[in-house]
């Protein structure tokens, strides 16, 4: 680990530029601009809150909050695997004429899909204010889940940028079990809805854990206890380092593929 955070610290600012670099390119050409990344959850909200609210009729207080802060955080998740996935990949013209850590690539496009949600808080602090929603003063634990998420994510970006290398098909399985993963967090529905035993099997759905956290301390103003903080780090950390372990058993070969 020592040697990652070394090797880290001379390449920061390649790491930096990468991000600006992918920020510039999603929002070029487009007229609003940075700006997508406030309206879009904003869309989908109402979108989601028209449809579970008026034609399932789902009865959660305070729906379109509820979904935003839900959605908010798994999409940071979705898009940070689905970027890191094909990072190397996409990097291969420069990784063939470069030395450069092959792990910085994914990590970029985990801290990229970060950036993005930074702006998306923006419309779930825009909603507070639209809905006169309470602020506890829990909502400063707020980045405790967003962390927890991140780590997991880049974990698991590391391993499925090192599979897609070798299994290309990996990209749209991958793109089956999110849709699968989506449906089975809960987001647009409550856990109480939920049966005794596929609620058991809930709790080995680390973005369960993550998404009801992120929500205690946004809306609940409860405060996680110590098993649920341990079992987030637990998930969290375990991912990354069998990531890293995991990218750097293969990345020595990846010259053979791209």
């Amino acid at each position: 680990m020592r040697a990652y955070f070394e090797t880290f610290k001379r390449y920061k600012y390649l790491l930096i530029n990468l991000i600006t670099k992918d920020v510039k390119l999603k929002y070029r050409r487009s007229v609003l601009g940075i700006f997508w990344s406030v309206l879009n959850p904003l869309l989908m909200m109402i979108v989601i809150s028209a449809v579970f609210s008026n034609i399932f009729r789902v009865n959660i207080d305070n729906f379109p909050i509820y979904y935003l802060t839900g959605s908010t955080l798994f999409n940071m998740f979705s898009e940070t695997t689905n970027y890191s996935m094909m990072s190397v990949l996409e990097a291969k013209s420069l990784i063939k004429k470069v030395h450069i850590p092959k792990y910085i690539f994914p990590l970029e496009k985990c801290m990229f899909g970060f950036v993005n949600f930074l702006f998306s808080m923006i419309a779930v602090a825009f909603m507070y204010i639209i809905f006169g929603y309470p602020i506890y003063w829990t909502i400063l634990l707020f980045p405790v889940p967003v962390i927890y998420t991140l780590i997991f994510s880049i974990g698991l970006g590391l391993i499925l940028s090192a599979l897609s290398v070798f299994f290309r098909d990996i990209v749209h399985l991958y793109s089956v079990l999110l849709t699968a993963w989506t449906y089975f967090t809960p987001i647009m529905y409550p856990y109480d809805i939920l049966n005794d035993k596929i609620k058991l099997i809930m709790h080995l759905n680390p973005m369960f854990h993550y998404v009801k956290y992120f929500r205690d301390v946004l809306m609940y103003k409860t405060i996680p206890n110590l098993e649920t903080n341990l079992i987030c780090i637990s998930i969290s950390v375990g991912t990354l380092i069998f990531g890293l372990l995991f990218f750097k058993s293969k990345q020595d070969k990846f010259i053979l593929y791209i």
